[in-house]
């Protein structure tokens, strides 16, 4: 009995001198904690980080081109694969004016639970192919379609050399619903902060409410004395994430 009492203190004393294990929670602060997501980047500098996702599409990414030039604006592209290998010359224009080109996958699949790590790896290789052919050079920034992520496919793009990419909760446009060209500008507009990055895509089918409500956006963030940058530009502060040079 008290051999048995003996262990059991000193259980007892183990436990209460290396504490309990509790495992950490993977929400967004876990993530940003460790640099393998980005949402935004707070910072005191007036910048501000535009994003267009499931392009090219000529029919509305060329606009969407001229508008930038227009302002002197550059933008990230969250580009899909399939479309890169059908309108290279969008993809060439967008580079040739500064901006920056990133992965969304090949085929815009989600990366739900029941998705295995191979077509993860798959959707994401394929694109950086695609892209590196074209352009000679590799991608580093990787935003899953839909926003949908796991731990499985966080650590694969990190594999693969990528940071994963959001964006700022109060800058999803919601554009791909054709909500209304006043909708997605007020979106914008009332909720700009230094270090947003915004959701908007350059593919929405059948709606031009994105083009439309991008100069108003441009024009007035332009007054307020935004500077419209890269991603890869917004983050160059944040020295534990890959940056492409």
């Amino acid at each position: 009995m008290l051999n048995r009492r003996h262990s059991l203190l000193l259980l007892l004393i183990t436990v209460l001198l290396l504490g309990f294990s509790v495992p950490e929670k993977r929400d967004r602060y876990f993530y940003e904690k460790r640099g393998e997501i980005v949402w935004e980047v707070p910072s005191e500098d007036k910048k501000i980080a535009l994003t267009f996702d499931d392009g090219p599409y000529p029919a509305t990414t060329d606009i969407i081109l001229d508008l930038l030039k227009k302002y002197d604006a550059k933008a990230t592209f969250f580009v899909l694969g399939n479309k890169v290998e059908r309108f290279p010359e969008t993809i060439k224009r967008e580079i040739a004016e500064g901006h920056e080109v990133a992965n969304h996958t090949f085929n815009h699949v989600y990366f739900m639970r029941s998705i295995s790590d191979e077509t993860i790896r798959d959707e994401i290789v394929k694109t950086e192919k695609a892209l590196e052919t074209l352009t000679g050079k590799k991608p580093l920034l990787f935003r899953p379609p839909g926003g949908y992520y796991n731990e499985h496919s966080i650590q694969i793009a990190k594999t693969l050399g990528y940071t994963t990419i959001m964006w700022s909760w109060h800058q999803d446009t919601n554009d791909w619903k054709s909500p209304g060209v006043n909708r997605i500008v007020s979106k914008v507009l009332n909720n700009a902060r230094n270090g947003d990055i915004v959701l908007m895509h350059d593919f929405t089918p059948g709606s031009t409410q994105t083009v439309r409500a991008l100069e108003t956006i441009l024009y007035e963030l332009d007054q307020r004395g935004f500077e419209f940058v890269t991603v890869t530009e917004l983050m160059k502060g944040m020295s534990s994430i890959p940056i492409n040079k």
